[in-house]
């Protein structure tokens, strides 16, 4: 049953994977406008989301942003297949422009390693092929339910250059040594880590949330400098443009509240330059701080 499962998804993905990039927004334009017409689960979560971060928006104004990150996110969900079928070059063909990539060059150039954080704003498959294409770069995933599903997703992702390594003892220990040989590690830093996970009570957008630790400590212990990066979408299916920003001072200290303080004000500000292309679909308050309330429930 997972092998049928996984070959359908795997099915799904290549004949999308056909589209060009205008179609498949169409699209995904289209399949959010209905998310935000019908009482989804997307919708429920979304707004949940924009409420508790927005406050200081007029209500209307909290609508609009509701609706357009919902047609973004169809956006999302429909490149995901170009992102991973589409030839690299073909890919990289998308990307109008890059800003911040002194920023990277100069690290590198010290014989430093580089710490990546790519939130999910805009097309994060992209920024990974991109980074990935140039650089010598790992990068952590957590792996799928379906097996089969996971080596197709692995040999996707790895054929612009990356290397995916899962987030336990062995692969954190292959991710220190690619920063100490002056590689980057890439991470999406805002997932809410699980209970054996470690983590600390941070806030983000006001509210304190369960926050990795690990990009922070691996910052410390291997010396990296560390950044932000996203793809941001452009209009029209005219492309994408790279964006890659300076991570908040104290994100690699040794109290790890306020290491993930910052991290979280990293993200949070990358959020705040496009939050219509971030996906607030995702639950990321669902581990409040004890004693405060979960606000999906």
């Amino acid at each position: 049953m997972a092998l049928n499962k996984a070959s359908l998804a795997i099915l799904a993905l290549r004949l999308a994977g056909k589209l060009p990039l205008h179609m498949a927004q169409r699209v995904g334009r289209v399949l959010g406008s209905l998310s935000a017409w019908l009482p989804t689960r997307s919708k429920k979560i979304t707004t949940a989301n924009i409420n508790l971060c927005f406050p200081e928006l007029p209500k209307e104004e909290r609508k609009q942003l509701i609706r357009s990150s919902l047609r973004h996110t169809g956006q999302t969900f429909m490149e995901i297949p170009l992102m991973w079928e589409w030839p690299v070059e073909r890919c990289l063909g998308l990307i109008r422009e890059v800003e911040g990539l002194d920023l990277i060059d100069n690290a590198l150039s010290e014989g430093r390693g580089i710490v990546l954080l790519a939130p999910h704003l805009g097309n994060w498959e992209l920024a990974g092929i991109y980074f990935s294409s140039r650089y010598q770069m790992a990068a952590l995933y957590s792996p799928p339910n379906l097996k089969d599903f996971e080596d197709y997703m692995i040999r996707v992702r790895e054929r612009a250059g990356s290397i995916l390594v899962r987030g336990d003892r062995r692969g954190l220990a292959r991710m220190v040594k690619v920063l100490k040989n002056g590689g980057i590690a890439g991470i999406l830093p805002d997932q809410s880590p699980g209970r054996d996970s470690g983590y600390a009570f941070a806030p983000f957008f006001g509210q304190h949330v369960r926050t990795m630790t690990l990009a922070s400590k691996l910052i410390a212990k291997s010396g990296a400098a560390s950044f932000t990066t996203f793809a941001e979408r452009l209009n029209d299916a005219e492309g994408f443009r790279i964006v890659i920003r300076p991570t908040e001072p104290d994100i690699d200290n040794g109290d790890p509240v306020t290491a993930a303080t910052a991290l979280n004000l990293s993200v949070e500000n990358c959020v705040r330059e496009l939050p219509e292309q971030y996906q607030w679909e995702y639950k990321r308050f669902k581990r409040p701080a004890p004693g405060a309330p979960n606000p999906y429930t």
